[in-house]
């Protein structure tokens, strides 16, 4: 039986980065993985250039999970500026985009490249396509028995991933791992995934399909009185959720976009959300420097703040079964202040309960995993598991939509 100093299980970011830089360092590597492509979810990432790091990556307030500060020391000790570095030194140009966002020039494939050859200058022994059975303490470390076999490692790094995009080989085995040792995991959910909604709500706005807009989302705050049914120190709580203002795409289900993305890693079934369609603009000061010597109708006004289709459709919606029901066609210089204030509020503070998501195969990465109480921050062994390291997105560590999610696997 092969014995190896570190076996890494899983090849994709996290997994080929680690055992690049063990097998650089000395350590005789194995990396081990089931799938027949080689680090298929970077391949796909960012539209098929990969979102490889955000210049903000270091901010551990653009990360998520049960204890949100845990990732801080992994992320301090390398940042996104030494990635960056990195990649250029393997000659791979890249553009910065929206809010940080960097990006290669050209393929995702040059970051796969520049991993292999980490791993290939560090001697990495490769076991793929590979798929692990089953793991066991020894004296001495560890004994991993798979279809090829078995091998022994006195350390084994799980870097299996998560749940999301299942057709591309995504697997519970990191899971599993962790509870057969005796670890929590924080149930796993979708994060950076479409919402939808009831059928029958969302038919009025089905036919906006397409539109994108910018706005402001957030978790709405829970009515007076109301105790909710997470921890105060939850991150699904309103309180702690972020506002995020970016673009919002209607589908004929629900929601997407980078806002609804950034917001589905908060929101959690049973919340509402806000949306301010006026994006921070203040609405109310627009509306009534618009009915100043105007003779248009409300609804033509307001199409002029926002896309005549949304504006249409919403204030359909906003009338319905109200005593405002002919506000729509009067003259906007007809319509007084005070009305106009309320249409403002309304618009800037859209109310909107999602029954769900589009599910794992739309989500862009997991939220929940393996707890981070398990783990030491500083090197990722487990506590209660010496000489057993989980990594990446396995763990409990759910980073914003931007590049984040990939500095966190760095």
């Amino acid at each position: 039986m092969t014995r190896f100093d570190v076996a890494v299980i899983g090849a994709g970011a996290a997994g080929l980065f680690c055992a690049g830089v063990a097998g650089r360092r000395g350590a005789r590597v194995v990396l081990i993985d089931h799938a027949e492509r080689l680090a298929e979810k970077i391949r796909i990432s960012g539209g098929g250039r990969c979102n490889f790091t955000n210049v903000d990556g270091a901010r551990d307030d653009r990360y998520l999970g049960e204890q949100p500060r845990f990732a801080r020391h992994a992320l301090r000790a390398f940042g996104p500026d030494r990635f960056i570095t990195l990649v250029r030194e393997h000659g791979i140009t890249y553009h910065e985009k929206h809010r940080g966002q960097l990006f290669c020039d050209h393929s995702s494939a040059a970051i796969i490249s520049m991993l292999v050859d980490g791993c290939e200058r560090g001697g990495v022994a490769w076991r793929r396509p590979c798929t692990p059975r089953a793991l066991r303490r020894e004296a001495d470390g560890f004994v991993l028995a798979t279809d090829a076999g078995e091998l022994a490692a006195s350390h084994v790094v799980i870097a299996t991933g998560g749940l999301s995009i299942p057709k591309i080989g995504a697997t519970d085995l990191g899971y599993r791992l962790a509870r057969q040792f005796g670890l929590a995991v924080v149930e796993p959910r979708p994060a950076l995934v479409p919402l939808t909604f009831d059928a029958a709500v969302w038919q009025p706005f089905a036919a906006l399909s397409g539109l994108s807009v910018p706005c402001q989302v957030r978790v709405a705050a829970e009515p007076a009185g109301a105790s909710g049914s997470a921890d105060r120190g939850d991150p699904a709580r309103p309180e702690k959720a972020p506002a995020f203002d970016e673009d919002l795409l209607f589908t004929h289900r629900g929601l997407s976009g980078p806002a609804a993305l950034q917001i589905s890693s908060y929101w959690r079934p049973g919340q509402a959300l806000s949306i301010d369609l006026a994006a921070g603009e203040d609405l109310e000061a627009a509306l009534i420097a618009a009915r100043e010597g105007s003779r248009q109708r409300l609804d033509v006004a307001l199409a002029t703040l926002m896309p005549r289709r949304l504006a249409e459709t919403w204030l359909t919606q906003w009338l319905a079964g109200s005593d405002r029901g002919a506000m729509a066609a009067r003259r906007i210089a007809e319509i007084g202040s005070a009305d106009l204030r309320r249409l403002a509020q309304a618009l800037s503070a859209w109310r909107v309960e999602p029954d769900g998501t589009e599910g794992w195969r739309k989500a862009e990465v997991t939220a929940g995993g393996v707890a981070t109480s398990e783990l030491d921050p500083r090197t990722m062994q487990a506590t209660r598991a010496p000489g057993l390291y989980f990594i990446g997105e396995v763990v409990d560590v759910t980073g914003w939509l931007g590049g984040y999610n990939f500095q966190w696997a760095w």
